[in-house]
């Protein structure tokens, strides 16, 4: 995500370096590189012309700071505002007495459905009991798709029944406001909630295809019901403006408490997460940003203008790391490496599944700065081919526990089998080992406390 906007940035602030001071003439030349990258990323008018005035008053004024250079200095201004547009601190679910109730709201194929069991999934990482509940008697199997959501996470839901005059009629039907089944459903759940003792209900609701009268009423009607702790409009990302225009209309009529943007991995230009707080208001509280169900992160306005900026999320990979990766294994290995046991291909193959936990190498590169030693390493990454660690990991497991163990003993023959085995080459597999003797060489370094300068050029495999 933010890619396009990313790379227009870094040639506005390019054109600053070297300058010895900030003028009125190339701050402007900056300003107007500037205002073109939002406009292309598809950043609401109103946002970039106020953005550009607040970057413009900063960095002609007093309090830009003398220590920096030209480029750095724009550059502090520009991710100073960027974080208050985005809101400067992260957004949290609010709690309520049990069982909180979560209204997710949008339109058909903004990804409601799927972002409830995200949301579900990620609130039993934290601990909680929540309890699913499709309300949307309109579209056809809907409903089963909760479920089928539901089993896939581990989720309770609350299914019930609908009377069949109800879903035969469509969503295209004049059908009354709120339907007795829609009531009936939302206040049964809300029952089933409180006597299964989970402590968060999420009610998915029915979307149509563009905000109508008939959607609003429901909603407005739920709303009264419930009582919901948080009214969420789930929009995709990579609608850009329509997302915020759809939001704001539901804003006004609702009240909404938070914004869920899906599609974010997708979404190249980024022009909805930079308009959408300051349109409506109201904050973004998560992102989705992968089909997986455990692909929804909440919003941190400062790590996205990192990323925005170049300079990283390291505080994101760092905790998605710490999520992925099996700590004690970790240590176990660390410990070994560093007592010289010897690293054997088993302890390869198992670093290689670590590493694939955390995703592709390119989504992994992206939230590392794009300078300092940094620098050209997402070239690299888009042109690695993740395939490769899977034929990596295809050829160790076509060896014997023996040869794993000592691969010393895998000859010319023994090569003919393993790449036959895993569906490569004698020459991919030959490939593989000299990688792993690299590594058997610098862990061993390593264990007696002096790294071999030799391997400080050492790649992963297919790079």
């Amino acid at each position: 995500m933010f890619e396009n906007l990313q790379d227009k940035l870094q040639r506005a602030f390019k054109n600053l370096r070297g300058q010895g001071t900030l003028t009125e003439e190339n701050i402007g030349e900056a300003l107007r590189e500037l205002r073109l990258a939002l406009l292309e990323a598809d950043v609401n008018f109103k946002v970039v012309k106020e953005l550009i005035d607040h970057i413009r008053e900063k960095a002609l004024g007093q309090e830009v700071m003398t220590a920096l250079s030209p480029a750095d200095q724009v550059v502090k201004i520009v991710r100073d505002e960027l974080v208050a547009i985005l809101g400067k601190d992260t957004a949290k679910l609010k709690f309520g007495t049990p069982p909180t109730v979560v209204l997710m709201a949008g339109l058909q194929g903004s990804g409601k459905t799927t972002t409830s069991g995200k949301l579900a999934s990620w609130l039993k990482k934290g601990g909680h009991r929540p309890l699913l509940v499709s309300v949307d008697v309109y579209r056809p199997a809907a409903r089963e798709q909760l479920k089928v959501v539901a089993q896939a996470i581990g989720a309770a839901i609350y299914e019930g029944k609908v009377e069949e005059a109800n879903t035969a009629r469509g969503g295209s039907e004049a059908l009354p406001p709120l339907t007795k089944e829609v009531e009936r459903l939302a206040r049964e759940a809300r029952r089933e909630a409180v006597n299964s003792g989970c402590d968060v209900l999420i009610v998915d609701t029915a979307g149509r295809l563009h905000i109508d009268d008939q959607l609003m009423e429901e909603m407005q009607s739920l709303k009264k019901l419930l009582n919901p702790q948080e009214i969420l409009f789930v929009a995709d990302a990579m609608t850009g403006q329509d997302a915020v225009n759809s939001a704001d209309e539901f804003h006004k009529k609702l009240a909404l408490t938070g914004v869920v943007l899906t599609k974010m991995d997708g979404d190249a230009r980024g022009g909805a997460a930079l308009s959408i707080r300051n349109v409506t208001g109201q904050p973004i509280k998560f992102i989705g940003v992968g089909e997986k169900y455990d692909a929804l992160e909440p919003f941190h306005p400062d790590r996205i203008v990192g990323r925005i900026l170049g300079m990283g999320d390291i505080l994101s990979l760092i905790e998605k790391a710490e999520e992925k990766i099996d700590k004690k294994k970790s240590e176990d290995f660390a410990k070994k490496v560093l007592a010289g046991d010897g690293f054997s291909l088993d302890d390869f193959r198992e670093q290689l599944r670590q590493v694939k936990k955390l995703g592709s190498l390119s989504s992994i590169v992206k939230m590392m700065p794009s300078v300092g030693p940094f620098a050209g390493m997402q070239k690299v990454a888009d042109n690695f081919d993740d395939k490769e660690l899977v034929r990596v990991e295809a050829i160790i497991n076509s060896m014997t526990d023996h040869e794993r163990g000592h691969h010393e003993v895998i000859n010319g023959s023994r090569r003919k089998r393993i790449a036959r085995g895993s569906g490569t080459s004698v020459q991919e597999v030959n490939q593989l080992l000299r990688q792993y003797a690299q590594m058997k060489k610098m862990f061993k370094s390593m264990g007696r406390g002096k790294l071999d300068r030799r391997f400080a050029g050492f790649k992963m495999p297919g790079m």
